[in-house]
């Protein structure tokens, strides 16, 4: 934890934590094992090697005060689904017989969308090691920096193009196992309406699935929601990609637009950036249908959508909200639909070690 905090406060931080952890905790497990469990104790370890622990003996779940504090709370919820699972094979099914990750536990991770890994974060951070065809769209995405404004937009054509050729062949052999998760974009208590056409972007034209999820700045106490995207590990490094290069993208041009009319404040500037994701999708929108007239139809992505299920078996839906059609927003319209996508795609990080929980 930083260092910047007082004792006290440190100490009213970890009790809202805990008493968060306990709501996910029951969240986790009514959504995934109904009822089948009991609720555990929660603590937190100072320990350097162990992320998250399940004690059968004493019905603890302990998880490091390092994971917590100094990582997405996306990450701190898969730990404590897989100590979840734990607890779940050791007291729901009564199974003692095997290792910490064998076939019992091995099966409910995968029937629950779980991370089964007993080492490294759990999955869900950038893909190392760039998929042949994401090399291949990188290279366009980097010729549509043209500033030929019909070279630029054939690149990026050739790039989705090629994300549809590839999907499409992929649909057929693609296994469950080869999906994953990623979390894009700040915690927000509610998401701008210029981010919600940003999500559905991403849905409707880049392969991946798209779920807001609760999350929680531990530093801050603070709820919020964060975008989940899941797909294949090439399909979730372009989505990325994407949702970086547009919600960058729509500040700079509301940033121009401020300065060429003169404007000093900031009250049409939501409007104006959903304008501009509203312009962009209309312009894929109408790529797409040349896509069609050439015979490259997207396919719904099946088990793409099971492995969604598996990780979240009840979900809601929102109605989209109204937009109200300002000239603010006509204006960023117009510019979203004059944007290409350009420059490569970045790298991953290193992973970092996540050691089997104890067994007693």
């Amino acid at each position: 934890m930083p260092s910047a905090h007082s004792p006290r406060d440190r100490v009213l931080l970890e009790a809202a934590l805990l008493r968060e952890l306990a709501q996910t905790w029951r969240e986790i497990a009514e959504t995934h094992f109904r009822g089948a469990l009991r609720a555990p104790v929660l603590t937190l370890s100072d320990g350097p090697h162990r992320l998250g622990c399940w004690h059968r003996s004493e019905r603890t779940i302990s998880l490091a005060r390092g994971l917590v504090f100094d990582h997405p709370w996306g990450l701190v919820r898969e730990v404590l689904k897989h100590e979840i699972a734990h607890q779940y094979v050791d007291e729901a099914l009564q199974i003692h017989d095997e290792t910490a990750h064998g076939p019992a536990f091995a099966r409910v991770c995968r029937e629950h969308g779980i991370d089964a890994k007993a080492a490294g974060m759990p999955a869900g951070g950038p893909a190392g090691g760039a998929h042949p065809v994401l090399r291949r769209i990188t290279r366009l995405l980097a010729l549509a920096e043209s500033p030929n404004l019909h070279e630029a937009e054939a690149a990026m054509n050739e790039a989705r193009r090629l994300m549809l050729l590839h999907n499409v062949d992929a649909a057929a052999t693609a296994s469950a196992d080869g999906y994953s998760y990623r979390h894009v974009g700040p915690v927000k208590a509610r998401a701008e309406i210029g981010e919600r056409i940003l999500a559905g972007i991403l849905g409707r034209h880049f392969f991946v699935s798209v779920i807001r999820i609760p999350s929680y700045l531990a530093e801050a106490g603070r709820r919020g929601y964060v975008l989940e995207l899941c797909g294949t590990p090439a399909n979730l490094e372009v989505a990325e990609y994407v949702y970086t290069f547009l919600s960058d993208t729509a500040q700079r041009l509301w940033r121009e637009h401020k300065r060429a009319l003169g404007i000093r404040s900031d009250q049409e500037r939501r409007r104006f950036c959903a304008g501009v994701m509203a312009g962009f999708d209309e312009k894929l929108r109408a790529g797409e249908r040349v896509s069609q007239s050439q015979g490259l139809v997207r396919h719904a992505d099946a088990q793409r959508e099971a492995y969604l299920r598996r990780r979240y078996p009840r979900r809601t839906t929102r109605s989209a909200s109204a937009i109200l059609r300002t000239a603010a927003y006509e204006q960023g319209r117009a510019a979203g639909g004059r944007v290409e996508l350009h420059r490569p795609v970045r790298g991953s990080p290193a992973a970092i070690r996540m050691l089997p929980p104890l067994r007693p």
